[in-house]
């Protein structure tokens, strides 16, 4: 039994905490505003007030562990930059297969209906 749930909830998938990252939507806000330029952590928790620097961190590292940030040290001051890499690797994996299917689909539709006799 306990063979069965691993399998289940263990998928080998290496975008996991890619998803962890992204499920929340204060870290989604943060993306939003890296994706702007590059933010050093203090600007970071200026921008989420309702936030406490630690709360900000803990944040930080959910989206360092996905990948979904790099940083740089310069001096005391640490910048936080988008990596929009994991970010493509879910588009590919999980968006752009079924978009090709769609746009198939969509394309013999039109075909069909074009070649369907005028009724009108």
């Amino acid at each position: 039994m306990l063979n069965a749930a691993l399998s289940i909830t263990d998928t080998g998938d290496d975008l996991e905490p890619v998803w962890k990252g992204l499920s929340s939507p204060i870290r989604r806000a943060m993306l939003d505003h890296l994706r702007e330029r590059a933010h050093t952590t203090g600007e970071l928790v200026e921008r989420f007030p309702k936030l406490s620097r630690f709360a900000v961190m803990q944040h930080l590292k959910v989206l360092e562990r996905g990948r979904l940030i790099v940083h740089r040290k310069v001096g005391r001051q640490r910048y936080n930059y988008l990596n929009p890499v994991p970010i493509q690797q879910i588009y590919q994996r999980w968006v752009q297969q079924y978009e090709t299917n769609w746009a198939e689909v969509l394309v013999t539709l039109k075909s069909n209906l074009e070649a369907a006799p005028n009724k009108a």
